[in-house]
């Protein structure tokens, strides 16, 4: 049964849009990441152009985000005051990663940036948790503690800049500068790439700021709703790239696929859950070069310009 996407301007299969949202919303809920990173590659890869994937993923990750958000906020694990930092700095991101895409787009180059930026940003993060994970593993096998931790009274530089704010929930006392620095970052990726960058902001706070990783999902959680609605906001007014229809089969096949998934994260063992999420995000990534370096079945094609449309 297919149904036909009136701003991706192509029919689809409504089942395999639930299946394919539902398998990426089980690794969602076995690994605890956002499933933006995932399911805007696999939608270009079933030839949505990559200005609609991007655009819909983004509506698709706010929307999932919010039961998350409403859950840590009743376990009282969030952090309002550092979430505010990260929105804050996560807004400005945004506005420059969508105005960012839409000037690769008027240019044609928006797909290639988009195919590079993962490529790029993949195996980078997806070979350090390789990494990492196989260090941890060996470490484990030797008998060894899995994770080298700092000692205490130690302190990264970066903690010690400037406007230096004390967050009492995440138990950290440390400058506003590098906190909001990454999530302009995180907010800029998000936009051009339609992730919530929540498989980068996790990392980051637990590693280089050593907030409790229960209050760092759900504030997380949070900046990642904030300024995906935001994105998506933006994509809608400035291109109209939010298709609504397949940015619902998303969320629903994405709400159901999660819930299976946290229920077998329950049997996962904490080394292979970091060996497979790592092989996983390389996997991605491999397929991004294959698609750049495979010469296409038609080399030449013709796109008119958004002004001739």
């Amino acid at each position: 049964m297919q149904i036909y996407l009136p701003i991706a301007e192509l029919p689809i299969s409504i089942l395999m849009v639930l299946g394919l949202s539902g398998a990426v919303g089980f690794i969602s809920g076995l690994f605890g990441v956002g499933g933006g990173f995932l399911l805007t590659p696999l939608l270009i890869f079933l030839d949505i152009p990559p200005a609609v994937a991007v655009a819909t993923v983004a509506a698709q990750v706010a929307g999932s985000s919010m039961t998350g958000v409403l859950t840590y906020w009743r376990r009282r694990a969030l952090d309002l005051k550092l979430g505010g930092v990260l929105v804050v700095g996560g807004i400005v991101g945004t506005v420059l990663g969508v105005l960012f895409f839409n000037s690769m787009r008027r240019l044609g180059q928006l797909e290639l940036v988009i195919n590079l930026s993962y490529v790029t940003l993949f195996t980078i993060i997806g070979g350090l948790m390789l990494y990492d994970a196989i260090r941890s593993a060996l470490r484990v096998r030797a008998g060894q503690p899995g994770r080298l931790r700092r000692q205490a009274g130690t302190h990264p530089p970066w903690m010690g800049l400037p406007w230096r704010v004390r967050f009492h929930r995440s138990r950290l006392y440390a400058s506003v500068i590098p906190i909001a620095g990454l999530a302009v970052v995180i907010g800029f990726i998000g936009a051009v790439l339609g992730v919530g960058g929540g498989f980068i902001l996790v990392p980051a706070l637990i590693y280089f700021f050593r907030i409790p990783t229960a209050v760092v999902v759900g504030t997380s959680l949070f900046q990642i709703l904030v300024t995906m609605t935001g994105a998506t906001m933006l994509h809608a007014v400035t291109n109209q790239s939010v298709d609504i229809i397949l940015a619902t089969l998303l969320l629903i096949g994405g709400v159901i696929g999660a819930q299976f998934g946290g229920r077998a994260a329950r049997n996962l063992n904490v080394e292979s859950f970091r060996l497979l999420l790592a092989l996983l995000i390389l996997s991605v990534g491999l397929r991004f070069v294959i698609e750049l370096v495979v010469p296409p079945t038609e080399p030449f094609s013709v796109i008119l310009p958004e002004s001739a449309r």
